[in-house]
């Protein structure tokens, strides 16, 4: 696993060379004569490029300094949506390009041999005399345009990820539920990612409209950490501030492995989380109840411990179940064994543009949302924090309340 997520790196870092490269000549070689301004920049788009692999190394246990992660990764998100401008502005201006050397001169038509009124001569071409002040000023109003809107972009993906997310009610009826379980409500916390920018003050807001949405339960669908419990746990504790009859409940996520699975699975409990690798616990009483089940993680680069027939050994087929998985995965044999509802996170519902296009491809209705494989139910959460640059840009986060029904 350690060589594939290596490797994984290095063609990351690659392929953020090669685009470093290209706004480095759009940013700078194009808009700039100065050597000392070139130099400058050029100096920022390193350090730039650099400052991730850095913080990681500097960060050995999985938390790197809180304020210098936060400003490298809103640079980091910065450049991306300048990317994305200049890389418009490429496809506009092959998209004319085409278009001109497309127009040629209409000929005749008939039987196909000129005449001689269609026969015009044609004088060699004179090479175009490129002005360097034209071409430059252009390049400068290109650059600005990006930057500018580029910033915009950005300023509104930082202000959304911060700012409290959205409570998103969703009915699901719910196969052979009680009727005195009619209108039990399950709030979803999904792809927290505690770490170096999200702790104290974004986890208490979180908590806070968690605790507004009056749930009877509360289920955390994975990738709660990028950290150790020795650096995070102080942080993660604040969950402890989570209010529902019939309290918190667990399941790994991938990050969650990456971040030292055996060793949060453990600490876990000390902050009031049941935690649910491949069982099932009944929510209810004797007047009325249901399965919840959970599993581990699906697995990613060779992780992740998914046992859904240890999950559902021995279970009443007929019973009202949830099932908390992580990925969005392994549906079909999730309706087969008659689950009625699955509920994930994983996919953020792209976070960002133009992820939110690649996360619909991928994933397709199972994307974000609520859809249905057979006889079961999935609502695949857009969920609460973010990875990378500090964004989301039309995908929104999200705190889920599902209010069940009988069917």
């Amino acid at each position: 696993m350690l060589g594939l997520r290596i490797a994984i790196g290095l063609v990351s870092l690659l392929v953020f060379g090669g685009l470093n490269l290209f706004l480095f000549k759009r940013l700078v070689s194009d808009v700039t004569t100065n050597p000392w301004v070139k130099r400058g920049l050029s100096a920022v788009l390193i350090a730039t490029y650099a400052a991730v692999p850095l913080l990681r190394w500097w960060g050995a246990d999985g938390n790197p300094p809180s304020t210098a992660t936060l400003v490298v990764l809103i640079f980091w998100g910065l450049l991306l949506n300048v990317l994305l401008v200049l890389v418009g502005f490429e496809a506009v201006k092959w998209w004319m390009k085409r278009r001109a050397a497309s127009g040629q001169p209409a000929g005749a038509v008939g039987s196909g041999v000129p005449t001689l009124e269609s026969v015009s001569v044609v004088a060699p071409a004179t090479p175009a005399v490129v002005d360097p002040e034209r071409r430059r000023f252009i390049a400068r109003v290109g650059a600005a345009t990006a930057l500018g809107v580029g910033g915009g972009l950005t300023t509104f993906g930082v202000y959304r990820a911060m700012t409290p997310p959205e409570i998103t009610e969703v009915p699901v009826r719910l196969p052979g539920l009680p009727k005195a379980l009619e209108g039990f409500t399950i709030v979803q916390l999904s792809d927290i990612h505690v770490g170096a920018v999200i702790q104290e003050k974004f986890l208490d807001m979180l908590v806070t409209e968690a605790n507004r949405a009056r749930p009877d339960l509360v289920a955390i669908t994975g990738d709660l950490v990028d950290g150790s419990p020795a650096s995070l746990g102080r942080y993660v504790a604040r969950l402890r501030n989570l209010r529902s009859r019939h309290g918190t409940y667990f399941c790994s996520g991938n990050h969650d492995y990456y971040s030292g699975w055996a060793r949060w699975s453990a600490a876990l409990p000390e902050f009031g989380f049941t935690v649910l690798r491949n069982r099932r616990v009944t929510i209810g009483d004797a007047g009325g109840s249901f399965d919840l089940l959970g599993v581990d993680d699906w697995g990613r680069m060779g992780v992740g411990d998914y046992d859904l027939d240890a999950a559902t050994a021995d279970r009443d087929p007929a019973r009202a179940s949830v099932l908390l998985a992580h990925q969005p995965s392994n549906l079909e044999a999730v309706s087969a064994k008659n689950v009625g509802l699955q509920l994930s996170g994983h996919t953020h519902g792209g976070q960002l543009f133009p992820g939110t296009i690649v996360g619909a491809l991928m994933w397709q209705e199972r994307n974000t949302g609520l859809s249905k494989q057979g006889n079961s139910w999935l609502y695949t959460s857009r969920g609460c924090g973010f990875v990378g640059p500090p964004m989301r840009i039309g995908a929104p986060p999200e705190v889920v309340k599902l209010v069940l029904t009988s069917a």
